[in-house]
């Protein structure tokens, strides 16, 4: 009989510790992706509604009358800008998985899941989806990365076909594993969490004008977006028939694209990289100028760059700051000074005034024209700042979900209206 009890009691134990060739078990978070038909999912993320309260505001885009604001990864806001001083929303544009847009002789190119999706907007009270290129700016595999990630212990891809699926949102199960198994997980080759990455100025009439945020520029008839590592290139002179042309491999941590005249100005996280495009279809290398990690836009004026770099939080360890950088030889650009900045996100340039979003610390205009050294001449407080567009006769800028206009007067700006999204 007691031998009977010790193997009962030695099979209930072995149940709850497991001590085979694999060592002990325990019980982990394991997560999997939900996934949908890629071609079902994108067709239900694009409508044209009625205006709607914005959730996370993103980028601006000025066209004409019309300011476009991005609504992070869901679409973007229409506002009828015809009376500066009284903004109207007039529609909302669903696109899932929306960052950025440009537009050209009524024409929207605009991102979603790494698809180019083209919008027509010759009639803004009918506006109507005109094609989309699947895959033509990056694969949905890079999607993943933007999708909020679950508290789990493991996190299993398995064999996903990035053309064929988009990633909806994940399960997590409990499961028993060798807890040296879990212990190993990023100490491996071959381990459960894989890579992530991917492998490998003045407007011109007809085309809009985004801020220093921005991905995406139009220079004639080409399109330029980059994504986070490559510069993808469009031929739209057709629009019926855009052609998807070679991508040019930058550098992994590609954030901005500006530019004056055929020269590219390409804000990364590690630096600024300058690329020549006398050549539209094919970007050629020149210089970069290398910093220390941190969110970097870039905008360009004459013999001068000026770029802010923003630390903390995701960004990076370098300490905040506004940098002005001689470009006037492009092969060796040379950093000339360093103004300390709180949390500086988007800039704009207008003739001989420099505006800088300040994040928290608001909107701060500074005097430019002894540069490379500037003078603070005015800052607007108490207001979120996050990027801004000086058009002709006004500057826009966008901040905590609310749209701020200011008008020029004679060397400063005047607050001219405030609209809520």
């Amino acid at each position: 009989m007691k031998n009977f009890l010790f193997l009962v009691c030695a099979i209930v134990l072995s149940v709850f510790v497991s001590c085979d060739d694999d060592g002990p078990y325990e019980d982990y978070q394991v997560a999997r992706p939900i996934l949908q038909d890629a071609i079902t999912f994108k067709a239900e993320a694009v409508s044209v509604t009625e205006p709607v309260p914005i959730v996370s505001s993103g980028k601006i885009y000025a066209y004409g009358n019309y300011i476009f604001v991005n609504d992070v990864n869901k679409g973007f806001h229409v506002i009828d800008n015809q009376n500066p001083s009284s903004p109207e929303s007039i529609a909302f544009i669903k696109l899932e998985g929306n960052n950025d847009i440009s537009i050209k002789d009524d024409k929207i190119y605009a991102d979603s899941y790494g698809d180019l999706v083209i919008f027509d907007i010759s009639d803004i009270t009918n506006i109507t989806i005109q094609s989309r290129i699947a895959n033509a700016i990056y694969n949905n595999e890079v999607w993943l990365s933007n999708i909020e990630y679950p508290q789990a212990d493991f996190y299993e891809y398995g064999d996903i076909d990035y053309d064929r699926h988009i990633v909806i949102g994940w399960e997590v199960l409990t499961e028993r594993r060798p807890v040296e198994e879990y212990e190993s997980r990023y100490n491996c080759d071959g381990c459960v969490v894989d890579s992530l990455e991917s492998s490998n100025d003045t407007p011109q009439p007809s085309t809009g004008q985004g801020g220093s945020l921005a991905r995406f520029k139009i220079i004639g008839d080409y399109l330029y977006v980059v994504d986070y590592n490559d510069i993808n290139i469009f031929d739209i002179t057709d629009v019926e028939n855009v052609q998807v042309l070679d991508d040019v491999q930058v550098a992994w941590d590609i954030e901005t694209i500006y530019s004056q005249g055929d020269i590219l100005f390409i804000g990364g996280s590690q630096g600024m990289y300058i690329y020549g495009i006398e050549n539209p279809e094919k970007p050629e290398f020149i210089s970069e100028f290398r910093h220390g990690t941190a969110c970097d836009p870039v905008v360009v004026d004459g013999d001068y760059a000026y770029v802010t770099l923003k630390g903390g939080n995701f960004c990076g360890s370098t300490e905040s700051g506004l940098y002005v950088v001689d470009i006037s030889n492009l092969a060796n650009p040379e950093l000339k000074v360093i103004y300390p900045m709180d949390g500086p996100n988007g800039l704009g340039i207008k003739e001989n005034t420099l505006f800088v979003c300040d994040g928290d610390s608001g909107l701060k205009v500074y005097d430019k024209t002894d540069a490379p050294n500037v003078t603070l001449i005015n800052t607007f407080e108490d207001i979120v700042a996050y990027d801004v567009i000086p058009l002709a006769s006004s500057l826009l800028m966008i901040g905590d979900q609310t749209l701020y206009q200011y008008e020029y007067v004679d060397n400063d700006i005047r607050l001219l209206s405030t609209f809520q999204l």
